[in-house]
């Protein structure tokens, strides 16, 4: 039976998961990072590894890729990716926490070269500027969500009718 099951799991198609830091400064500015490996603006983060929950990815994406681990208040947003939009064409879904920056914490950011090229405190106005497509749709709806103290669920940056 043992078998059975686990070839039945194994049968199962594959996703993949990212988690995502949502970090405002205290004058409510966005920490981006830029990536080296696709274009535009990203929040610091990453793909949840095997064994590994959102919550902890999101933070040890942070230590990695921004040298400290911030404070965060609670899950703002997931968002389902569809296959089409990725490169490897397997769906993802992603977490974004949202979290804030003490006064001066961005001075403390340490980038690793090989990943990331630069880092920057955005306005949310800009955001259609930096972040492209279903990227920058998914971090204005969390920054909303979490100025409401919600969660919000989206499919490629958009919301969902509930009504359908």
């Amino acid at each position: 039976m043992a078998d059975t099951e686990l070839e039945f799991f194994e049968s199962l198609p594959r996703s993949r998961g990212a988690a995502s830091a949502l970090l405002r400064a205290p004058d409510g500015r966005v920490l981006l990072v830029k990536p080296t490996y696709k274009p535009g603006w990203s929040l610091p983060g990453g793909v949840i590894e095997q064994r590994e929950s959102p919550l902890a990815a999101c933070r040890r994406e942070c230590a990695e890729e921004i040298g400290f681990v911030p404070g965060l208040d609670g899950l703002a947003c997931v968002d389902w990716i569809p296959p089409q939009l990725s490169p490897d064409h397997r769906p993802a879904t992603i977490f974004i926490f949202a979290g804030r920056l003490a006064t001066g914490q961005f001075d403390e950011v340490r980038l690793p070269a090989d990943e990331l090229s630069d880092a920057m405190l955005a306005d949310a106005a800009d955001f259609h500027l930096l972040l492209p497509g279903g990227r920058g749709r998914r971090i204005a709806t969390a920054l909303k969500a979490a100025d409401a103290g919600l969660t919000v669920y989206l499919e490629d940056g958009q919301p969902v009718d509930w009504s359908t």
